[in-house]
């Protein structure tokens, strides 16, 4: 091999700077087939049988895997616990509607795993809470899809870093594809994305202000459809406990499909950033196309779950493994 040159490590260098995710080069299929060859079917039994236990499994699991990837990468420091005098990022306000049980699952995996003794300490938490993630989705009737793995756990986790990186329930478009582009994510992946709210619930506080207070024109967000709106108020009346959960999709919440993107072509968008992605022209086209086709839906939602869980991958020195998801080593 010759020398490396200035001009080579420069070339490097500025390739990082605009591609910040090449770390999941290391990422593939597989990956733990001569570790941990029975990893997969583990934590899917793990998986399989928390959901026997209690469906919130299901949309708490998926929630966690977006919220640790758009803080940091998918590093899994959203499982971290607060310590001493470090805030982790799971007691940031955006985080503590986080289910109990993804975070359980993610546990539970892990100990099945490091019981075999051939791979105790060898599958990282992020790792784990990928392949959960892939499950649920399976488990909950939406497509199954080969994830790639060899993800290193992250060393850091502060409720700083969370603010202004999760989408929020009022966002505008613009807002919603700024926050998923520093991501590397587009504006089609970030609708495939928003599509999980086929699943689980939310709670009042998070939409009262489309059904009570909306504008000064507007008593209820116009663009509510008003049997829904009506049914809203039913079920979180004024002053109201702000932890009722409300399923985000009306007809089939259990279920992952296109039903979410029907619900949005009839004003039944729980979320402003759910409706406006019908209301705004520039992405109402692919809400109408995915609403007419599961598998077109399928097909792009694997694609964007696949990219997010590209985003900020350790390597190297950046990350380790932990042996409890809960703590750093």
């Amino acid at each position: 091999m010759g020398r490396v040159t200035l001009i080579q490590v420069l070339a490097l260098i500025s390739l990082l700077i605009i591609f910040p995710n090449l770390a999941f080069a290391q990422l593939k299929q597989n990956y733990y087939s001569n570790i941990c060859p029975n990893v997969e079917t583990i934590v899917r039994n793990t998986v399989k049988a928390k959901v026997q236990q209690t469906f919130v499994t299901i949309p708490g699991t998926l929630r966690l895997f977006f919220h640790d990837c758009f803080v940091q990468g998918c590093d899994a420091s959203v499982m971290i616990a607060s310590r001493g005098s470090n805030t982790a990022e799971k007691d940031h306000q955006d985080n503590l509607s986080l289910a109990g049980d993804g975070f359980d699952t993610v546990i539970k995996a892990k100990a099945a795993v490091d019981a075999v003794p051939s791979c105790r300490n060898k599958v990282s938490c992020a790792d784990i809470l990928t392949m959960a993630t892939r499950d649920v989705v399976m488990l909950a009737g939406g497509p199954s899809y080969a994830v790639e793995l060899g993800r290193l756990d992250g060393l850091s986790s502060k409720a700083a870093n969370v603010n202004g990186k999760l989408p929020k329930p009022n966002m505008s478009l613009d807002q919603l594809n700024a926050i998923f582009a520093a991501n590397g994510l587009t504006q089609a992946d970030m609708i495939a994305l928003s599509g999980a709210h086929t699943l689980g619930f939310s709670h009042c506080n998070q939409f009262t202000n489309r059904i009570y207070n909306f504008s000064k024109q507007n008593q209820v967000d116009p663009t509510l459809n008003k049997t829904y709106a009506a049914q809203l108020q039913q079920q979180c009346p004024k002053n109201v406990d702000p932890r009722i959960a409300i399923n985000m999709d009306p007809n089939t919440p259990r279920t992952f499909d296109n039903v979410y993107f029907k619900n949005l072509q009839q004003g039944k968008g729980l979320f402003t950033s759910d409706q406006v992605l019908f209301t705004d022209s520039r992405s109402k086209q692919t809400v109408n196309s995915w609403a007419s086709s599961p598998q077109a839906f399928n097909n792009a939602f694997v694609a964007a779950m696949t990219k997010l869980g590209r985003v900020g991958v350790k390597k190297g020195q950046n990350g380790n493994i932990r042996r409890d998801c809960s703590a750093f080593n």
